[in-house]
C-alpha cells in the first residue's frame, strides 16, 4: 500500500506532516477546474476533490487524498488569481466582508471513495490602499484561492475566524484524519 497525495500544494504537504503523514508519492492531478455555469461553491468544492481524486493513477490497494479549496462570496466562487489584476479585485470585493472558504476532502481507495467538505467563515478586515498594495507586493497571493493565504502575510488581514483554521490554510485535519482512518491508512502508529 502507497499514500499518494494529488496535489502539488506545499501547504496539504506540511499540513499532512504535522499528523505524521508523509506521501510515497505526489501525483498532481490535470483536470480542468472552471465551475459549471450556475454551480455553487459548496456543490463545485466537492466536484473538484472527487474529479481531482478520480484523476490519479494508482494501484487498487494504494490510497489517494485530494483535496480543493473554494472562496465563496455569497454565490460567487473567488477561485485562484490569473494575475495581479484579478487579485486586487478579489481583496476589494472580500474587504470589509465575511465570506466562506470550503475545503472538500476526497480519498479513494479502489473503488471506494471517503468524502468530507468543511466550511468556515472568515472575515477581513476593511483593507486601505497601502495595506492592500503592500500585500499584492509580497506575491503571497499567487496560487491561492481568493487571492489570499490566511498562515502567510495575509494573516493581519484577517482578524476572525469560525471554523477549521486548517481548512482555510487547505486541508481540514480533523476530517482528514478520520477519511484516512476509514481508508485502512494506519495513523499514529496504528497497525505497526
Amino acid at each position: 500500500m502507497k499514500f499518494i497525495l494529488g496535489s502539488g500544494s506545499p501547504r496539504r504537504k506540511e499540513l499532512l506532516a504535522q499528523i505524521g503523514v508523509v506521501a510515497d508519492d505526489i501525483r498532481a492531478p490535470d483536470i480542468d477546474e472552471t465551475p459549471h455555469r450556475a454551480e455553487l461553491p459548496r456543490p463545485y468544492c466537492a466536484r473538484m476533490a472527487r474529479e481531482k481524486v478520480a484523476a490519479v493513477v494508482a494501484e487498487p490497494n494504494d490510497i489517494v487524498l485530494c483535496a480543493d479549496t473554494t472562496v465563496a462570496l455569497g454565490r460567487r466562487i473567488l477561485g485562484k488569481p490569473a494575475d495581479r489584476a484579478e487579485a486586487e479585485t478579489f481583496l476589494r470585493a472580500l474587504s470589509g466582508r465575511r465570506h466562506k472558504v470550503i475545503t472538500a476532502v476526497a480519498v479513494k481507495r479502489g473503488e471506494r471513495l471517503w468524502e468530507r467538505d468543511v466550511l468556515s467563515t472568515v472575515r477581513m478586515k476593511n483593507l486601505d490602499d497601502q495595506e492592500l498594495h503592500a500585500y499584492l507586493d509580497t506575491g503571497d497571493w499567487e496560487g491561492k484561492a481568493g487571492g489570499y493565504g490566511i498562515q502567510g502575510p495575509a494573516g493581519v488581514l484577517i482578524p476572525w475566524i469560525s471554523g477549521s483554521f486548517t481548512g482555510i490554510v487547505g486541508l481540514p485535519l480533523a476530517e482528514t484524519t478520520n477519511l484516512l482512518r476509514a481508508a485502512g491508512y494506519p495513523l499514529y502508529g496504528e497497525g505497526s
